[in-house]
């Protein structure tokens, strides 16, 4: 027998939300195993570049998306399919250099963020969702795709919106495979 359709979507609003809600728990236990927020940053980073690079197995098999032939592509497949697959939100992308390999994504909403309401006072220069910023860097790693990922910007920080930048760090005729 097979399973109905709208089964699948809804084990996948669970497994994010369960993810959201835990996310939490884990920022929290880092802030109390490390005293520095760069620490937790590095980890949270490290963390991401793991789930990261694992991903982009799954993500490839369950979006069948085509070869991205440039930068500004591979960044809309971010902002569009990946960001709406496992986060259930869309971001929008704006490129920020005329070379064409600096790109911002902008989410309105973050749902990492949904059961946070401030940071700490102590805790300034954390950046919460520095996960994401791992995820990415590992996907586009295991796609070949040398990248700096950085947040830009935070609500959690008084910005008026989330910016994660991405920076790709090799020119686009360096990419060319070899057949």
């Amino acid at each position: 027998m097979s399973r109905p359709p709208a089964r699948k979507q809804e084990n996948h609003k669970i497994s994010r939300e369960l993810f959201v809600l835990t996310y939490g728990a884990l920022v929290a236990q880092l802030c109390k195993d490390y005293e520095k927020d760069e620490d937790v940053n590095i980890c949270l980073d490290r963390m991401g570049y793991s789930i990261g690079i694992r991903l982009i197995d799954d993500f490839l098999a369950r979006s069948a998306v085509k070869k991205c032939r440039s930068y500004s592509e591979t960044t809309d497949m971010i902002a569009q399919v990946a960001f709406k697959m496992y986060l259930g939100v869309t971001a929008s992308v704006s490129c920020t250099s005329a070379a064409g390999n600096e790109f911002s994504l902008i989410l309105d909403k973050n749902p990492l963020v949904d059961f946070v309401e401030e940071l700490p006072a102590e805790r300034a220069s954390l950046c919460y969702c520095n996960l994401l910023c791992g995820v990415i860097r590992g996907a586009l790693e295991m796609v070949h795709l040398a990248a700096e990922v950085t947040f830009l910007q935070d609500r959690l920080k008084g910005d008026a919106v989330t910016e994660i930048g991405i920076t790709f760090l090799r020119k686009a005729e360096d990419r060319k495979h070899k057949r």
